[in-house]
């Protein structure tokens, strides 16, 4: 070797994987930092004209041809001005690269070892492991899992694990790509993999579900090898009912339902946790975890798994049978225990039978409202289920299903001569971020039509088209009926949210009972954190209610306790009190601005 050559190979940067290995070998055991280990010091990035929208143009210059050597990929990114903010991109590009023939795909996957072996920059770093998430084999697991944890790259290494090894694409999700502070325990079992300490700290996660998230419940299945782990311990109880809760969180239509479709030992688990479920205690929360997957089984993304003729409808029933039994149909009626317990023993006895019933009527159309477990904050929806499975999440899995207020106290799914659109559901994060699903609903004879479907073009968390909804057709008289008996089905109601019902009907017939006090009605349900209350919000601004109104209003909150009375008694009070004493005397602020708020009189909410 020259000397030349000796200075160049000591100051030629270290590959991006050489110093993850690094960093990991420093630290035997050591859970990485949240978002993966920093990258090592690099030189400043020249400064680049390149646009974002011209960015693609350019990336796309860059890998056509895709080069063998990594080197002359490295200095195409550097002469077009490729740079590490251009990931995104050189992702999206990677995945639409046309690859026809086996010697092209063989190519590629070698650059992309290349690429993640001996990458010494993001971008390039970037495009190995995205030929890898195409093209990748087992034996790159170890790379991918490594650069994982390195902080740009989180992410992208579990998109590219995910079809090689989910156990190792879960563990880089948890121990990198997201945190929480409990279920650090449990990550920390899973890193230093013993298997006794992992059933452990599984079983002592909080019982509350909702700090998880579908997407977390999916990822501590794959990462604990869930089934495999109740295989081992066939009599553990406590390890049986996480797994049930873990089940059910994973197919909460507050998140995205795909979550459940893509977890591919979903069956696996429902066979495990209901046909085992008898040897649990009967209490309150276990027989809410299995009403909770009865619903998801009937009307849910449990729906639409791939199961075997006549098995889901047979574990349905199995699940009938058991909370039946006097023990565990017993546990309803305690009047024991907090606020938290009583609001889940009030909805278990007026859920407990709804997903054990045969359909109301006969047809294509079933639609089923549904109130998720209030102690975990379920959603209530209205599920639309044509022949035998559930609309939004087979085509949508972006959210709930809409409220039953919105699409059956309005008439909204009603068949009209004219062509009307219906929103069916809206993306959790809202329709302005992730969109939402409509279909247009026509009367034609004595048929009604659902089509011209708008949605996404792509389902949650990938690439992938969104599966077509076809034209669908109803009869129409049975489509009047199954829709007339789903606006009179009060039964999944509870005393605040019926309050609540009454009173926006109220509301919207005489609009005159706020405008008097220059207020417009807003929304008005029970409450989230405390579902045993009405909550009744309106706006307010001088000249408001005559069109006029002088700046921009602030809202309001009013919260109404249930005080046990008949919901109309306790709805025609807040409404007498509404009529004679102005809102805003004892409703509080909870929207606009302090300026304004003090502008106009009114103490800003403390903290805000």
């Amino acid at each position: 070797m020259t000397a030349q050559e000796q200075r160049d190979a000591l100051t030629r940067p270290l590959a991006l994987h050489d110093h993850i290995q690094r960093r990991l070998r420093d630290a035997p055991g050591e859970l990485p930092p949240r978002r993966g280990h920093p990258l090592p010091a690099e030189p400043e990035e020249a400064e680049t004209s390149l646009p974002q929208s011209g960015a693609r143009a350019a990336v796309e210059e860059a890998l056509s041809p895709l080069p063998d050597d990594p080197a002359v990929l490295l200095r195409r990114f550097a002469r077009l001005g490729i740079r590490s903010h251009h990931c995104f991109t050189i992702r999206s590009v990677v995945a639409d690269l046309p690859l026809p023939t086996r010697e092209q795909r063989e190519a590629a996957r070698s650059l992309g070892r290349q690429l993640t072996r001996t990458g010494t920059t993001v971008p390039a770093v970037t495009t190995g492991i995205a030929l890898l998430a195409r093209l990748g084999e087992p034996e790159d697991v170890p790379y991918l899992s490594a650069l994982g944890l390195l902080r740009p790259f989180p992410r992208q290494a579990v998109r590219a694990l995910d079809p090689l090894d989910r156990p190792a694409a879960a563990l880089v999700w948890l121990a990198a790509g997201t945190r929480c502070e409990e279920l650090l325990p449990l990550v920390r079992a899973l890193w230093a993999r013993d298997r006794a300490a992992i059933r452990t700290e599984l079983v002592a996660l909080p019982a509350s579900a909702l700090f998880i998230g579908a997407e977390n419940a999916r990822r501590i299945m794959e990462a604990t090898r869930l089934p495999a782990l109740l295989a081992d311990h066939p009599s553990d109880t406590a390890l049986l009912a996480r797994a049930g809760r873990l089940l059910v969180q994973l197919g909460a239509s507050r998140d995205q339902g795909n979550n459940l479709l893509s977890y591919p030992d979903a069956l696996t688990l429902y066979e495990h946790v209901v046909t085992r479920a008898g040897i649990l205690p009967p209490d309150l929360d276990d027989h809410a975890t299995l009403l909770s997957l009865a619903l998801d089984l009937r009307s849910g993304p449990a729906a639409l798994l791939d199961w075997p003729a006549g098995r889901r409808a047979a574990l349905l029933e199995s699940l009938g049978r058991l909370l039946t039994q006097p023990r565990w149909a017993a546990v309803a009626d305690s009047t024991e225990g907090g606020a938290e317990q009583r609001l889940r023993a009030g909805w278990i006895r007026r859920t407990g039978r709804r997903p054990f019933t045969g359909p109301a009527t006969k047809g294509r159309l079933r639609i089923e409202v549904v109130a998720g477990d209030l102690a975990d904050r379920g959603p209530v929806e209205t599920r639309i289920l044509i022949d035998g499975l559930p609309v939004v999440p087979a085509f949508f899995a972006r959210g709930p299903a809409e409220t039953p207020e919105h699409l059956l106290d309005g008439g909204l799914l009603r068949a009209r001569p004219a062509p009307h659109e219906v929103r069916l559901a809206e993306a959790s994060c809202t329709e302005g971020c992730c969109g939402a699903l409509y279909v247009t609903i026509r009367r034609d004879g004595e048929q009604v039509v659902w089509d011209d479907w708008r949605r996404p073009l792509t389902m949650p968390g990938g690439r992938e088209p969104a599966p077509e909804p076809p034209a669908y057709r109803f009869d129409a008289a049975a489509y009047d009926a199954e829709v007339a008996r789903a606006e009179a089905d009060r039964s999944w109601s509870w005393p605040a949210r019926t309050v609540a019902r009454l009173i926006k009907a109220e509301l919207t017939a005489r609009p005159g009972l706020l405008a008097r006090w220059d207020a417009l009605q807003g929304w008005i349900s029970s409450g989230f954190d405390d579902p045993d209350t009405t909550v009744v919000t309106f706006s307010y601004a001088p000249g408001l209610a005559a069109g006029n109104a002088d700046g921009i209003p602030l809202q309001f909150r009013w919260v109404i306790p249930d005080d046990g009375g008949p919901p109309e008694r306790q709805a025609a009070a807040a409404l007498r009190r509404l009529a004679e004493e102005d809102p805003k005397t004892y409703g509080t602020v909870c929207g606009g601005s302090r300026e304004r708020a003090e502008e106009l009189g009114f103490c800003w909410p403390d903290g805000s």
